[in-house]
């Protein structure tokens, strides 16, 4: 019987040695993902700093694109007040001219590079053209680039901030368009911004990043 006792035990101290190494593997494995998901490049200004409305509630989604807008109204430059343009951004559009539920897009960028929180992810996106934003993580240019450039300060924070999202929301670089890629009806997000798009270097500068993280 001592034989067998002995083999018996070697064969539980060698199955609890794999279990324990193979748990280890997927803590590590977990912990790496958990890593991933959460890394943002980019700071994010929260709502409450622009002293956003509370958004009436509205369809949900989970974004498994990203489209690029801008604002498409008056120049805005560094030396305007970008909170106060998107406080009255979000006034106009939960207004009697548009009865929104929010301001409709989901992250918003200023001249001077500041993100700023939007409309919750999770939610619908809206647009007063033809397409549906449904799974559309849409992200704005406060200003008007048809009429204004951005810089290699404004390129950088679009990459950066493109690629976390990408991550964070396991979007593939390839999902990442801009809003007349899907209307008839608009030149948005300006010629300026579309240019990047459209000779590939957001989407390859995108791409590096994501590699990288």
């Amino acid at each position: 019987m001592q034989p067998l006792k002995r083999h018996y035990n070697t064969i539980v101290l060698l199955v609890l040695g794999a279990v324990l190494f193979f748990s280890d593997q997927c803590f590590a494995q977990s912990k790496k993902s958990r890593k991933r998901i959460s890394r943002d490049t980019v700071m994010i200004i929260p709502k409450s700093e622009w002293k956003a409305q509370e958004a009436r509630p509205y369809k949900q989604h989970i974004p498994i694109k990203i489209t690029v807008h801008h604002e498409g109204g008056k120049i805005l430059t560094t030396a305007d007040d970008a909170r106060q343009r998107l406080k009255n951004l979000q006034t106009w559009c939960m207004g009697p001219d548009r009865k929104w539920t929010d301001i409709p897009y989901h992250l918003l960028i200023a001249p001077d590079g500041s993100v700023y929180e939007g409309r919750s992810p999770f939610n619908v996106g809206e647009t007063n053209t033809e397409y549906d934003p449904t799974g559309h993580l849409l992200i704005c240019f406060l200003g008007n680039y048809s009429q204004q450039k951005l810089d290699d300060k404004l390129l950088k924070v679009l990459i950066n901030l493109l690629a976390d999202q990408c991550v964070k929301y396991h979007i593939s670089p390839k999902e990442i368009s801009t809003h007349r890629d899907h209307s008839q009806q608009t030149t948005c997000p300006g010629a300026d911004i579309y240019s990047y798009f459209e000779n590939g270097y957001i989407l390859g500068e995108v791409k590096k990043v994501v590699k990288s993280y």
